[in-house]
């Protein structure tokens, strides 16, 4: 079998070569992995964009060469075309760099399908011992029966399970360590061309079972991520249909401050305590009413003689002042001067403080 490097020199110029597509979108993720910047920010949403479409087109072009066939063995394949073999799995961790709320069930499932069709190609070429993920659709039946189900006790075989499955995991969190420590070791012979092929061979075998450790931990992130976002949905569902369509409120009157009788039989008083009318307007009112304390209480023969007097004491002063009576003048001169020289209530000697 020819390898993909020889057939796309052989085409034309303008068409990118499958090597270059590989390239960029594996640059685009680990630009976007290695980076400090957040995951839904605008130039990495690019990023990842850019590398999904890089890949994309590298997978239609090795599905049109065929340079994978289950009819082969591992030993068949060609070095350069072994690197290929990660296209599946760069595009499922590439959709899970999407930023959309509105599509995350769907984009963690699209990323499922590319992470499931990588270990199963791997699984064919038995590159690396492990048991492949239950597909989507019995992990979704399994979880239906489950949530109409009521919970069980655990048993002894589920303790042996779970136990099987901590022991896998610690494994393969083992064996990660492992291929990425060597990897950084040939990495730099490899990418300087120094390589003998043999080296760049087990370079890109290497990469192939560290990206079967990622697939395998991102598909089980990924079915319990799809479990709570069916339940939101299913909650959302729930609470729309369960919850009746509450009457629209009336708008609120704006709290308007009155500054006349006019404004306030138009507007009204806008708040409850605001004041109606002024004091003299009330006494007034009262006074029209009869219902003044001292209104219709007879006074007393003294204290009414005493008004008239005070009354008429200030008629005759306020026409001596009007008629420039000078003996009226020097005794209110006086009496200004002595106001002056002498503090209010001095010599106050009967109604003392």
């Amino acid at each position: 079998m020819a390898s993909a490097e020889d057939v796309t020199q052989n085409s034309e110029s303008e068409t990118p070569k499958l090597s270059d597509l590989l390239d960029r979108g594996w640059k685009f993720y680990e630009e976007v992995d290695t980076t400090d910047e957040p995951t839904g920010s605008n130039p990495i949403q690019v990023k990842v964009k850019r590398g999904i479409m890089q890949l994309e087109e590298a997978t239609r072009m090795v599905a049109q060469l065929e340079l994978f066939s289950r009819n082969e063995e591992l030993e068949e394949i060609a070095t350069t075309d072994l690197k290929y073999l990660l296209l599946p799995a760069l595009l499922g961790a590439l959709t899970m760099k999407q930023v959309n709320l509105s599509k995350r069930l769907e984009q963690v499932q699209i990323a499922r399908v590319y992470f499931l069709d990588f270990l199963k190609r791997c699984k064919e070429y038995n590159i690396s011992k492990f048991e492949l993920p239950k597909s989507s659709e019995t992990s979704d039946d399994t979880s239906e029966e489950d949530g109409s189900r009521p919970p069980r006790p655990l048993q002894q075989a589920d303790l042996i399970s779970m136990a099987t499955q901590r022991q896998a995991k610690i494994e393969r969190y083992n064996q990660k360590k492992d291929t990425e420590a060597k990897l950084s070791a040939i990495k730099a012979a490899v990418e300087s061309e120094q390589a003998d092929d043999e080296v760049v061979r087990d370079f890109y075998l290497l990469n192939v079972r560290r990206w079967i450790a990622i697939a395998l931990e991102e598909i089980e992130s990924i079915d319990q991520e799809v479990e709570i976002l069916k339940r939101m949905d299913a909650l959302k569902q729930f609470q729309s249909s369960a919850q009746p369509s509450q009457p629209k409120r009336p708008p609120m009157k704006p709290f308007i401050l009155t500054k006349d009788a006019v404004q306030a039989k138009v507007f009204g008083a806008g708040y409850p305590s605001l004041a109606t009318m002024t004091v003299d307007d009330w006494y007034d009112q009262h006074r029209r009413k009869h219902c003044l304390p001292d209104q219709g209480v007879p006074r007393g023969p003294s204290s009414s003689a005493d008004y008239d007097a005070e009354e008429r004491e200030k008629e005759e002063k306020e026409k001596q002042e009007e008629n420039d009576d000078e003996e009226a003048l020097q005794k209110a001169r006086d009496w200004d001067n002595w106001k002056d020289t002498h503090r209010r209530g001095y010599g106050n000697r009967h109604n003392m403080g």
